[in-house]
């Protein structure tokens, strides 16, 4: 008994064996041949119908007589050009589902249309009338189980076959609508094997979905340490920042790759497939919800309106530039000294346009701010009634090591700009600063605050140009922007390198950052200082360890010495804080808006800032860094560079570094 119940187990596992080669030798042919083996194969279907249909008719099994072949004949010359009309072979089987199954109804439809008409209707000698029905009815039958089971053999059998060292092993959070397209998509992907999902509806907590096991979200961690789990998929479009970074929080500590599915008006509706998925996005960090900008306040200051951009081509510049193109300006000045930034920005706004029936004068305009002749020109010539002046060298060491150029381009660019404005008539100049402008310790941050200096006395001195400026923290996506350096160097095996453990930086979206920027802007009355509310700030240690983690990758320190991605301490750069400053006052009031603040700082009256910059010009002009470092400190006071600090240690005179532990 026991050898016979080992022969047939033998046999059943050969079988199946069998028949997964024979499936996966077939799923390597050319798509030809395939379409010919499932003609084939619905050709013997339909003579197996016409057998269970003559033998549910007469009551007994016949498998060769006249009437059956007269009548498989006709069934085959009826079904094959319906068939083919009806494009049923040009379904890729192994994608099978309902659309597939609708497909064959219809197509076994019409077959039965000639079929009933010909043999119940007019009927044939020695035919039973009723098997023109029948037929096509047990034929439906059979073609959808085989399109059932040869889709299992294809994707399902062949999919577990495979060695375990090539597929993930895929946890899918969300079991809603988009978990359970990106589950069905996954399906085909022989890379990845999903082993279940998680839900926040507790109710759903021990169900089952399409055969998969879901667990409730308070399980997570019980359920990633008893299921082996490469990676786990956010299918979540519609959840909050808030209850993002929750998830992200309590994935942290287990070695899984997590990838999310954008929001979800980035979906297309009822369309959710593995492409759709992406990394985690820093702002998926951030815990804090954009405020969906006022509309009044963004067309206030465009709609209609000559509009010009310096820098058009940098990251800030050219998403203002996007924000103020859906906001039906009259033209929009491009200004950028870099040729290639300038074309990619124009070629963009244009395809934007297009694409999305706006109607705007897109100019422009290849020029260095910091030439006085040139920005007079364009605005004598452009003559915009806004200007958002985004023109910066930002890169903190960069500046660090060209202090003529950097406050060349910074302060004098911007100082041209304002009396090209006021010349030209302009409504509302708003410039876009910088927290390093608050206590600087860097160059690039003392150079922003003489510019914000700049326009605080400007404002002083007219009533006809409103300058007003928005001073914000680093935004994500920028080109100095940490994040991409730790994608690459994850990407490359590591380290990961930060300049000090207790760094800490604000840190806001392109997009969000730039709709402040106009929405202030259209808020200003003259001469204030705009701060963006930037949330809590982000250590970047913590920043660096997270997005190890969320790769599926183990940190390497003292604890686990054999991990796979170590975080290395490079020191401190020339210039840099550990903590930066959005205000340098106290006390600052609320606006309309949410997320904007406005403040009143000191300032230097226009004809004392005049003279202390016709110097910094000279100095400039003579390329003396030291002498224009020196006027830098002048007019920023506050401004303490490392080399100061460092001789007042050594004095014994030191404070406690602005901005610093």
């Amino acid at each position: 008994m026991a050898g016979s119940e080992n022969f047939i187990t033998v046999a059943r596992d050969r079988i199946v064996s069998l028949g997964v080669h024979l499936f996966a030798a077939m799923a390597s042919r050319p798509r030809a041949h395939r379409q010919w083996f499932a003609a084939a194969v619905d050709g013997l279907l339909c003579i197996l119908a016409a057998w269970i249909a003559f033998s549910l008719r007469i009551g007994q099994w016949e498998l060769i007589s006249r009437p059956i072949v007269i009548f498989t004949v006709s069934a085959l010359l009826l079904w094959y050009p319906i068939a083919w009309r009806m494009g049923v072979y040009l379904t890729i089987i192994r994608f099978s589902g309902g659309r597939t199954m609708m497909g064959l109804a219809a197509a076994c439809s019409i077959y039965a249309m000639p079929m009933v008409a010909a043999f119940m209707i007019v009927g044939v000698p020695t035919i039973p009338r009723t098997l023109g029905l029948l037929h096509p009815l047990i034929f439906l039958s059979l073609l959808s189980m085989s399109r059932v089971v040869i889709r299992f053999a294809l994707v399902e059998v062949l999919h577990v076959t495979r060695s375990d060292e090539m597929r993930r092993r895929v946890l899918i959070y969300g079991a809603g609508r988009a978990g359970q397209q990106l589950a069905l998509s996954l399906r085909h992907e022989p890379q990845m094997h999903v082993v279940g999902f998680i839900d926040d509806d507790q109710r759903l907590d021990g169900q089952r979905l399409d055969g998969l096991p879901v667990f409730g979200s308070d399980r997570l961690d019980k359920v990633l340490k008893a299921r082996p789990v490469d990676e786990v998929l956010l299918a979540i479009p519609q959840a909050s920042r808030a209850r993002r970074r929750a998830i992200v929080d309590a994935l942290q500590d287990n070695a899984v790759y997590v990838r999310s599915l954008p929001s979800v008006a980035h979906i297309i509706e009822g369309h959710v497939t593995v492409n759709d998925l992406r990394e985690i996005q820093i702002e998926d960090l951030l815990g804090r919800e954009p405020v969906a900008p006022n509309q009044l306040l963004m067309g206030k200051t465009i709609a209609g309106k000559r509009v010009l951009v310096s820098g058009a081509g940098g990251s800030i510049g050219s998403e203002l530039c996007r924000q103020i193109v859906r906001c039906h300006p009259q033209q929009l000045v491009l200004v950028e000294q870099s040729e290639f930034a300038l074309y990619a920005i124009e070629q963009e706004l244009r395809a934007m346009i297009v694409a999305e029936g706006l109607t705007c004068q897109i100019i422009p305009e290849l020029a260095n701010i910091a030439g006085r002749h040139s920005v007079q020109r364009i605005y004598r010539n452009r003559r915009p009634e806004t200007v958002f002046h985004a023109a910066a060298y930002k890169h903190v060491p960069l500046v660090e090591a060209n202090p003529v150029s950097g406050i060349r381009n910074n302060v004098m660019g911007t100082l041209y700009s304002v009396e090209a404005a006021e010349d030209a008539g302009v409504g509302t100049f708003i410039l876009v600063s910088t927290d390093k402008a608050v206590r600087p310790t860097n160059i690039m941050g003392a150079s922003k605050r003489v510019c914000e200096l700049v326009l605080q006395a400007k404002a002083s001195t007219t009533k006809k140009t409103v300058f007003t400026m928005v001073r914000f923290g680093n935004v994500l996506g920028s080109s100095g922007s940490v994040v991409p350096l730790f994608k690459r160097q994850i990407a490359d095996g590591g380290p990961l390198t930060i300049t000090h453990r207790d760094v800490t930086r604000y840190f806001m979206t392109i997009p969000e950052a730039s709709q402040l920027v106009i929405q202030a802007g259209a808020m200003a009355r003259g001469g204030e200082v705009f701060v963006l509310d930037m949330g809590q700030p982000i250590r970047i240690l913590d920043l660096a360890t997270t997005m190890i983690r969320l790769s599926g990758l183990t940190l390497r320190d003292a604890e686990l010495p054999d991990g796979d991605i170590a975080i290395v301490e490079v020191g401190m750069r020339p210039g840099e804080k550990l903590y930066e400053e959005l205000l340098i006052g106290e006390n600052p009031q609320g606006t309309s808006h949410p997320r904007v603040m406005r403040a009143s700082e000191a300032m230097i009256p226009w004809d004392e800032l005049t003279v202390l910059l016709t110097q910094l010009e000279t100095y400039l002009r003579d390329g003396d860094a030291l002498a224009a470092i020196a006027q830098l400190k002048r007019l920023v006071p506050e401004y303490v560079s490392d080399d100061d600090f460092a001789t007042a240690q050594a004095n014994g005179t030191a404070n406690a570094r602005p901005s610093t532990a």
